[in-house]
């Protein structure tokens, strides 16, 4: 069963299946993993239940961002057994100024409350990147709006985004839409996105997985990982940082 099937109608079925949506566009022969945005402002400090998250964090997920970042630490330890590149994106901050959150002023005046957590936008600890992996610092929803990201990827010859993070209706949507944009192929790793309402959750990876992407489940993902040579990135620049990380860690 798919995190999406309750939410849908009869009707939705069969005009989605008359459509003809949800074919399969596989993994390409050069992957790299994408973790996006599983940080303490969409996670906290700590576990707690979802709405006293949300009154200390404005934009927690809460028990669910941490039950993702369990599943997480397996899809990143089966990504770098691979040698594969991965980047992280979060946001960042524009000194002591509001006027860098744009819009997000008007739908979500809590936003400012970002200012007073420090940590805010660091990666949680237990998904700390390593000294070679990138973060890729965004001010708006996409990981590739103003950012390096396409250019890191042109650079590697990368053909296939893996997503993974937060939020799915939100940042983790909007990548995939422009990777998608960009002739990328895109899997969506199911249980490691996480959103804080489950409807927005589910039937945001039932658009995906319908026009933009494959969601695929964990187990599926790390399978494939595991098949994957270690030398597939060895003769780029990040092959090299990677060798030597490794040789350091």
């Amino acid at each position: 069963m798919r995190p999406w099937d309750r939410f849908l109608t009869d009707s939705d079925r069969d005009i989605f299946d008359r459509s003809g949506f949800g074919g399969s566009v596989g993994f390409g022969a050069r992957p790299v993993l994408l973790v996006v945005d599983i940080n303490y402002n969409f996670c906290g400090e700590y576990r707690l239940p979802l709405r006293e998250s949300v009154d200390r964090w404005p934009s927690s997920c809460g028990p669910q961002a941490w039950d993702a970042v369990e599943r997480t630490k397996t899809l990143l330890a089966a990504a770098r057994a691979a040698a594969m590149p991965v980047f992280f994106s979060s946001g960042f901050r524009e000194g002591s100024t509001f006027f860098d959150r744009g819009r997000w002023n008007d739908k979500s005046p809590r936003s400012r409350e970002h200012q007073a957590n420090p940590r805010g936008n660091d990666i949680v600890d237990a998904l700390a990147p390593l000294s070679h992996e990138i973060v890729v610092r965004k001010g708006r929803p996409s990981a590739f709006f103003g950012t390096m990201l396409a250019s890191y990827l042109v650079d590697l010859g990368a053909d296939t985004l893996v997503v993974c993070g937060t939020t799915t209706s939100g940042c983790v949507r909007a990548t995939v839409t422009d990777a998608f944009s960009l002739n990328y192929r895109v899997v969506v790793v199911e249980e490691c996105t996480f959103d804080r309402g489950e409807a927005s959750h589910a039937m945001s990876l039932f658009d995906l997985h319908q026009k933009y992407a494959d969601v695929r489940s964990l187990a599926d993902t790390v399978a494939h990982f595991a098949g994957l040579s270690r030398d597939l990135y060895a003769n780029t620049l990040l092959g090299g940082e990677m060798a030597a990380g490794s040789d350091r860690g």
